[in-house]
């Protein structure tokens, strides 16, 4: 293929958008197109250094000012969020008029569908979109199939199946509950508020890495109200896609074929699974240690990558509990603290990993710019348990951690990128989903994949020491579900997958005659 051809990639913040988009532009260079990596200049430092370097690789770092603290008094503490949302767009209008005085504009144009809105300024240019999710196919597959089939009279103890979708999938009244106080800056029920943002702040949609999400431009295009949608709702993101020529998800036919085909059979415009898009790195180190700081730049943390391998070579084999609920949101202050009794009473080596600002009310940290760490954290449980537990603030070198044959267990949020990480190492899961996809990525872990139990049969109500002290002994003393997710982890010893390979071909080549 030549590599006049040109594609732009455009991602929304966060992390678990930023690494799956920097993937998807390797692919498309290793096919000899053109890939440009649309960002603002303040995530400009979570650009690894070799991505720069690739001739194929350009990145296009749109002006915008650094988060700011809310004005004193100010009842909108997303304000500049809401100005940043406008800066890019305005500065995506302009480098599509340069472009286009040069002749030199992409021949189309991936979006994050978490800024779907962003389309229709292309579009003015003519060019194609293709929507882009970096979650999985489940979660939009089960929103999709819910619209449907209308369940909002599913009756205790009755599974309702969904047309289209494997039997193991269908709807119970737990999977209808959703947490009505909500997470730190996540989602409520379905359909219900969401706590801690401002009046008419929409919460997010599906994969956010906080969940608000801010109005557009003044005067201009802008981001639809997503929320939860009720089921019988139409999923939000549809709305985002509309206009898009293709979809691609950030999957593969070994994890979701049946979901992947459902999505295909109904959305009337081709879909494409081109993932797990993970690092090189992780393909070509299925049965050997990963390390990060080979891969993704280190971010402040309380530990070394060195200090994380001796205590983690210090223990049994498959006897260490990873704890981490990703780099954005979490379990609210009391659910921390009966995590820490949980994990204080339990006998079992744990590694705990506690971001700032980990149970703080409000929208997530990075909507507000720099605010002093007034998070969660468990002081005096370090002395409490000895060498037992390590607990570690801020960054954690996750691939490194799964990697690790004395890694046994992962209790997790289930986000999309954090789930491919540890089935494609072999770990099972402790599933203590938050908002939005996380639920359907648990269902999935749990009711079909069989690698995983949940936290709780319950997730409108807290998360309680007990069942936390239970889901640890049931997952770390299960050696058939140990044995099962190593079994599934050998899917991904063979490299990239195979149907991702033909799939990203498929597209490119449907591009390619645009």
């Amino acid at each position: 293929m030549s590599s006049e051809i040109e594609i732009w990639v455009v991602p929304f913040f966060g992390q678990g958008h930023l690494f799956p988009c920097l993937e998807l532009c390797k692919q498309f260079t290793s096919r000899n197109c053109k890939a440009n990596f649309i960002i603002s200049s303040n995530l400009s430092s979570s650009i690894p250094s070799s991505f720069r370097q690739h001739s194929l690789c350009e990145v296009s770092e749109l002006p915008s000012a650094p988060p700011a603290p809310p004005e004193p008094g100010s009842n909108d503490p997303l304000h500049h969020h809401r100005k940043q949302h406008a800066e890019i767009a305005q500065g995506i209008e302009k480098l599509l008029s340069d472009r286009s005085e040069n002749g030199s504009l992409p021949v189309c144009v991936v979006i994050d569908v978490m800024i779907g809105w962003m389309g229709e300024i292309f579009n003015k240019f003519g060019i194609s979109t293709i929507g882009f999710f970096t979650s999985g196919a489940c979660s939009s597959a089960l929103e999709h199939a819910m619209w449907k089939a209308h369940p909002l009279d599913v009756k205790p103890e009755e599974t309702r199946l969904l047309p289209g979708l494997p039997d193991e999938m269908g709807l119970t009244v737990s999977d209808l509950k959703r947490r009505p106080h909500g997470p730190p800056g996540g989602r409520g029920g379905p359909g219900g508020p969401e706590p801690g943002f401002p009046p008419g702040f929409p919460p997010g949609p599906p994969g956010a890495p906080g969940s608000g999400f801010p109005a557009g431009p003044p005067g201009a295009a802008g981001p639809r109200m997503w929320g939860p949608p009720k089921p019988g709702d139409q999923p939000p993101w549809m709305e985002e896609v509309k206009d898009s020529i293709a979809l691609l998800i950030n999957t593969c036919d070994d994890l979701e074929r049946p979901f992947i085909e459902y999505l295909v059979n109904r959305i009337g415009k081709p879909v494409w699974g081109v993932g797990p898009l993970l690092p090189e790195q992780f393909w070509k180190s299925a049965k050997s240690l990963l390390h990060d700081r080979e891969i993704r730049s280190n971010r402040q943390s309380s530990v070394t990558e060195d200090e994380v391998v001796e205590w983690l070579d210090s223990k049994p084999q498959v006897s260490v509990l990873y704890v981490s609920f990703g780099s954005e949101g979490g379990p609210t202050m009391q659910e921390y603290s009966q995590l820490a009794d949980a994990l204080e009473s339990s006998e079992r080596p744990f590694i705990w990993v506690i971001q700032p600002g980990s149970g703080r009310e409000g929208p997530p940290r990075h909507f507000l710019g720099n605010q002093p760490d007034d998070g969660y954290f468990p002081h005096g449980l370090d002395q409490k348990v000895g060498k037992r537990g390590l607990i570690i603030k801020g960054w954690a070198p996750q691939l490194l951690i799964l990697s690790h044959p004395s890694t046994g267990g992962f209790l997790s949020h289930c986000g999309w990128n954090s789930t491919v990480e540890a089935i494609g190492r072999g770990i099972p899961f402790l599933a203590w989903p938050l908002r939005g996809d996380q639920y359907w990525n648990a269902k999935l872990v749990v009711q079909r994949l069989r690698v995983g139990y949940m936290i709780s049969d319950d997730m409108s109500q807290s998360v309680k020491k007990d069942d936390i002290i239970n889901g640890i002994e049931m997952l770390m003393g299960d050696e058939e579900m140990k044995k099962g997710a190593a079994t599934l982890s050998c899917k991904f010893h063979h490299g990239f997958p195979a149907s991702s390979v033909a799939s990203l071909d498929a597209f490119c080549d449907f591009i390619s005659k645009k």
